[in-house]
């Protein structure tokens, strides 16, 4: 995958740890309190896309959504008529298509790969979507197994065993709409490379390994580290696609946080650095713990 691609992934991505080198504090589940708070809250790394038997949530996760409040994601997650009106906000503006963006050949090779690898929407309403949210549909192909799970839709489904309200810190339409500051035309480029190096043994494809396994061992440094070579000549987009939003997060948990026990679960590359959501609310006066987050998987008999 290629280095834009590697970045938007990257932003959904879990990390929860910034200056952590010792490896028996690697973790993705950290406690928020202080700052006069009269309950703890919990922020916890998510990442977009994973194995299905690597989506396991500890017992310390478990243990914070049941005594929470609330459950907040970067986005309401439960709200389907948000979602479906968010729609209108993953097409290009201007009525562009890919067809408008990329030579000819390029055009049916991007064609030929989405009719081939099928897709839960028809290729002709994907090639008006900005092309980074086209290209989100493949990651799944992408994948070193068949079964696949996303890390919130899990902790969606634990929370309402235990009835907590979903929310969101932002909306489906503003996460879209973000996309509109990265030139359409480089995104179309990066979806073709993506197609062109698709099953090749790259440094890219290492890089999204070596994050994924990363991430599966909860090794924070390594996964910070990586998330450096990811960012290596985006930092314009980077700003737009993980800074500004850390900020006005923060802004908002600062409201929320007095008011109610949360578990706070956005994707990683949010969290860790000077700019990081950790940080953030540390500079805010709040204490970020890390806990205990083992996971016990049950083989099958």
């Amino acid at each position: 995958m290629k280095r834009i691609s590697s970045v938007l992934l990257v932003s959904l991505l879990s990390v929860a740890a910034f200056g952590q080198n010792n490896k028996e504090n690697n973790t993705l589940l950290w406690k928020i309190s202080g700052n006069g708070l009269e309950k703890p809250s919990y922020l916890f790394g998510t990442i977009h896309m994973l194995c299905a038997d690597d989506a396991v949530l500890s017992r310390n996760m478990k243990k914070a959504i049941s005594e929470c409040d609330e459950i907040y994601f970067e986005v309401d997650m439960d709200n389907m008529f948000e979602m479906l009106g968010a729609i209108g906000k993953m097409k290009m503006l201007g009525d562009t298509t890919l067809k408008d963006l990329l030579n000819a050949e390029d055009y049916k090779k991007v064609k030929k790969y989405f009719e081939e690898k099928g897709s839960l929407l028809p290729f002709a309403m994907l090639e008006t979507f900005k092309p980074m949210l086209a290209a989100s549909t493949l990651e799944q192909g992408s994948m070193p197994c068949d079964n696949t799970a996303m890390m919130e839709q899990v902790i969606m489904e634990e929370a309402k065993q235990s009835d907590k309200k979903i929310n969101g810190l932002e909306t489906m339409a503003y996460q879209a709409g973000v996309l509109d500051s990265i030139p359409y035309k480089l995104q179309a480029q990066q979806l073709v490379d993506y197609i062109n190096n698709a099953g090749k043994e790259d440094k890219e494809s290492k890089l999204m390994k070596d994050m994924f396994d990363a991430y599966r061992s909860q090794d924070l440094k390594k996964l910070e580290d990586l998330m450096v070579e990811a960012d290596a000549g985006m930092s314009s987009f980077i700003d737009i696609m993980l800074y500004h939003r850390n900020q006005n997060w923060v802004k908002k948990l600062k409201d929320l946080l007095p008011k109610k026990s949360l578990v706070i679960a956005v994707g990683a590359g949010h969290l860790p650095g000077e700019k990081g959501v950790i940080n953030l609310l540390r500079k805010e006066g709040y204490k970020l713990s890390p806990i205990d987050n083992k996971l016990v998987k049950l083989k099958e008999i």
